[in-house]
This record gives C-alpha cells, sequence and structure tokens, in this order.
C-alpha cells in the first residue's frame, strides 16, 4: 500500500515540474512555439487523466482492503468468542468426567465390599447422564459450528 501512495506522490510531482515547466514555455517563448507549447498542454492533460485514474484505483484498492479488513475482524471477533465458549464446555465436561470416575471409584469400593449402595448407584448414573449430557452440548456446538461454516458455501439456505 505504501508502494502506491509513494508511486502517488511521486507521479503528482511530476506533474508540478510539467506544469511549471508549460508555464515558463509559455511565457518564455512569447507564443512563438504556439505548437510545442499546445503539445505540452496536451501531454499535460493526458498525464492529469492518468493521474486521476490511479488517484480513482488507489482509492478502490483501499476501499476494498478496508472492507476486506472489517470483515476479517468480525470472523475472528466470532471464532474468537465460539472458542471461549468451546472452553467452558470442555471444562464443564472435565469436571462432570472427574465427578463420574470418583462416583464408579466409590461404586466399585462398594461393590468390592459386597454392600450394594443404591445412593452410590443413583448418584453415579446422575453423574453419567450429565456427562452425557454435556458431551451432546459439545457435540451440538461443533455441528452449528459447521453448519455456519457451511452455509455460505450451501447459498445460505437450510
Amino acid at each position: 500500500m505504501s508502494d502506491i501512495a509513494e508511486l502517488e506522490r511521486r507521479i503528482t510531482a511530476a506533474l508540478e515540474r510539467i506544469s511549471t515547466g508549460v508555464d515558463g514555455l509559455s511565457g518564455a517563448t512569447g507564443g512563438g512555439d504556439a505548437d510545442a507549447s499546445a503539445a505540452l498542454n496536451e501531454a499535460l492533460e493526458a498525464e492529469k487523466l492518468a493521474n486521476a485514474q490511479l488517484e480513482e484505483r488507489v482509492s478502490a484498492i483501499k476501499d476494498k482492503q478496508e472492507t476486506t479488513i472489517k470483515e476479517m475482524e468480525e470472523k475472528i471477533k466470532k471464532l474468537a468468542t465460539d472458542l471461549s465458549k468451546k472452553e467452558t464446555d470442555a471444562k464443564k465436561l472435565l469436571n462432570v468426567n472427574a465427578q463420574l470416575r470418583e462416583s464408579n471409584d466409590a461404586l466399585r469400593k462398594s461393590n468390592e465390599s459386597g454392600v450394594g449402595d443404591a445412593h452410590l448407584i443413583n448418584k453415579a448414573m446422575q453423574t453419567d447422564l450429565e456427562a452425557l449430557r454435556e458431551t451432546r452440548k459439545g457435540d451440538l456446538a461443533e455441528l452449528e459450528t459447521i453448519m455456519s461454516e457451511l452455509k455460505p458455501l450451501i447459498g445460505g439456505g437450510a
């Protein structure tokens, strides 16, 4: 982008030098070289037109770049939010799985001693159900992410 700005600055400086030179020639010749002066004026106008076209291109490139940057920033923000949510879900799942292991260990010890504790069995089942729910919740979040990425590719339908 700095290359374009540098080229624009150089073209503008060259046009100013040409303009100064043409003004100096037309004043110095006193109209004797009208054809040369007209040719120089014509060349100056052509350069001004080329400069205007380059400025339009630079402006279009800047606009496109700004739009692309804004789109990328929005996408990064969305991905960061999704990542944060997934990290929270993963932490919940880890906690539930740790509880499940503890419940299973307690249930196993109770069964080894020959005493089947209904409370431990119930707690283990509840923890297992919670782990399954958290896993399902994570799967659904992942599926939503995949679907949001696929929607633009299939035309935004569904």
